[in-house]
């Protein structure tokens, strides 16, 4: 597993993550999105209208895997799990919300190169602050 400094930098680096969410029915569905980490919880910019937010509206939880490698000996990620927050408005238009500033911050910094977000008016804030973490680090097997 990986060291609380090492799940951070993981996750601070990589860019794409799979979120896991529950329909109805109890049928999985798993999409991509951008991602950020701000030492405690995985920011999530999604659009409003897609299945996964119809979802967590009626269900919150969530389970997110970040992973990276090619080969075996170089395969690590981590899984969080837990329940969605909705933050700010939906779709997100730009309006003050101070709970939003970091995570936004990190969020255009490392997707846009810029240092103020761009809003769409069609994406949205889903906070996942994890009640579990598994971390993996197949580098870290001996021979």
């Amino acid at each position: 597993m990986m060291t609380p400094g090492e799940l951070d930098a993981f996750l601070a680096e990589q860019r794409t993550c799979r979120v896991a969410t529950v329909g109805g029915d109890g049928a999985p569905h798993i999409g991509a999105l951008w991602f950020v980490w701000d030492g405690t919880a995985l920011w999530l910019y999604s659009i409003t209208r897609s299945k996964r937010w119809a979802q967590l509206l009626k269900d919150p939880r969530i389970a997110v895997v970040v992973d990276d490698g090619h080969e075996y000996g170089e395969l690590r990620g981590a899984e969080l799990a837990g329940r969605a927050d909705f933050v700010g408005e939906a779709p997100r238009t730009g309006e003050p919300c101070p709970e939003l500033h970091a995570p936004e911050g990190l969020f255009a910094a490392k997707y846009f190169g810029m240092d103020a977000m761009p809003h769409d008016g069609r994406h949205a804030w889903l906070r996942l602050t994890p009640d579990s973490v598994a971390s993996w680090d197949f580098r870290k097997i001996p021979g």
